[in-house]
């Protein structure tokens, strides 16, 4: 018997004769006509070359090969029910899933902790994974499925496969040390230019915004040292007077008794964070779950309702 000949929604006529015996209770289950049923039933008929089913006085009596396959057929319509047709439910509380996210280490150290605290109320069992991929790599991490969603600044991540939504807009700070001998409550132009400055050298990342900001504006200023990373930016500004400018999130996390933020002297352009995933995986489960989750617990992580007055009142008179 060819498969190609064979219409699978017969099959449903046949697993309902099986259970009722009856031509007419079946069709009204399956919402047929009674001339359509008895059609379908011919050309299963003809298609096993067998009657399947004969008239007796008390209904329609499956044959010996109809009973042979009626298991078979049962358990074939049930698993295109559970396995094709029905969509997969993820249960938060249930899963073991591994997410994994690219964010850079300022979204390591800013976006991570409330995401993980959500995880663990509500998904206790799940895992967190953060990697950092170069924009070249990552709409091909996400459309593979390696990396669940990217989050944060991200300029290149543009391919029409990529979707993409706003969380928030972003600024910068500049932070001191606090004991700063001539930089205290308010930072001039004439002191950001004079003084040495550290920076973080991350290519394609938010800090160029700021980089490129002051090329714009032909202002230059020594750059004493560069690093490539964040995380070693609060001890070489407490035991140094340079200056540093940072995203203000993670001035806000750097802030200490031995360190002070100042507004920049300068009006600089905010940038968006944003959370990006691959158009595949829009309607996977899990992977929906936890867009919720991020946009929850990020889309109003203003970073300026954290600052005290005083640096409020700092940055309207720069």
């Amino acid at each position: 018997m060819d498969i190609r000949r064979l219409d699978l929604n017969l099959l449903l006529l046949l697993d309902e004769l099986n259970r009722e015996q009856n031509l007419s209770a079946a069709a009204r289950r399956l919402g047929m006509s009674q001339p359509m049923a008895s059609a379908s039933l011919r050309r299963l008929r003809d298609y096993f070359e067998d009657p399947l089913f004969q008239s007796t006085g008390r209904g329609m009596r499956p044959t010996p090969f109809a009973l042979s396959i009626a298991s078979a057929v049962s358990g074939v319509l049930q698993s295109i029910k559970t396995d094709i047709l029905s969509k997969p439910i993820f249960k938060p509380t249930d899963s073991d899933r591994l997410f994994t996210i690219s964010t850079s280490d300022i979204g390591a150290l800013i976006f991570v902790p409330p995401i993980l605290r959500r995880l663990g109320e509500d998904a206790p069992h799940t895992d967190l994974r953060c990697v950092s991929l170069p924009h070249q790599q990552l709409e091909s991490a996400l459309e593979q499925g390696s990396v669940d969603l990217a989050i944060g600044y991200f300029p290149d991540l543009s391919g029409s496969a990529v979707i993409t939504q706003d969380l928030f807009d972003h600024s910068f700070t500049c932070i001191v040390r606090s004991d700063h001998p001539t930089i205290k409550d308010s930072l001039s132009l004439e002191q950001f230019l004079g003084a040495d400055h550290l920076v973080v050298n991350q290519e394609g990342r938010s800090q160029e915004i700021f980089e490129y900001h002051l090329r714009e504006l032909k202002l230059h200023r020594r750059i004493h040292l560069e690093v490539p990373h964040f995380m070693s930016v609060p001890q070489l500004i407490a035991s140094t007077d340079m200056i540093a400018t940072v995203p203000l999130s993670l001035g806000i996390w750097f802030a200490s008794n031995q360190i002070r933020l100042l507004p920049p002297p300068v009006e600089v352009p905010k940038f968006e964070l944003k959370l990006h995933w691959h158009k595949r995986m829009e309607d996977e489960p899990s992977v929906s779950w936890l867009r919720q989750v991020v946009r929850e617990e990020l889309k109003n992580l203003d970073p300026s309702l954290a600052m005290s007055p005083t640096y409020a009142e700092r940055k309207k008179s720069n």
